[in-house]
């Protein structure tokens, strides 16, 4: 009869390896390698924190992009909507308009840039603007919705 071998405990095998592998043990028998062991474990740790950090920029500049990006697209929708608002009111103008072929449509070179009005300006001299402007409205818009 043979014996059936003894089970061994998995503390045994734990042992084995945490016992070959010790940095102290290492140290001891080649200061050198020991050293090096050390330098190593260092820059790993060093890369690792590297890694994090730049990890973490990473993520931070791709929100910062994000944000860019779509206040950048609202920019480009609102300048859209503008177009197309201009060019919808010149073609109501041009509808309604008595005399459509003094009408000239809008390019840069047909734009008057006007200055500021000072601040001396009185309130009584843009209301008595306000009637030539009541006059372009053919149709009155109702306020709200």
């Amino acid at each position: 009869m043979v014996a059936a071998p003894e089970p061994r405990p998995s503390a045994t095998t734990l042992e084995l390896i945490q016992g070959s592998m010790s940095a102290g043990r290492v140290a001891r028998r080649s200061p050198l390698l020991g050293g090096l062991h050390r330098v190593m474990d260092g820059t790993m740790l060093g890369v690792l924190a590297a890694v994090a950090v730049l990890a973490g920029l990473t993520l931070h500049w791709q929100h910062r992009w994000t944000l860019s990006f779509n206040r950048l697209e609202g920019t480009r929708s609102l300048s859209h909507r503008l177009t197309e608002s201009t060019a919808l009111m010149e073609r109501h103008l041009l509808r309604v308009s008595q005399r459509p072929s003094q009408l000239v449509p809008t390019k840069v070179e047909n734009l008057v840039y006007l200055k500021r009005p000072s601040a001396s300006v009185e309130p009584v001299e843009t209301a008595a603007m306000l009637p030539s402007l009541d006059e372009l409205i053919v149709k009155r818009i109702r306020p709200g919705y």
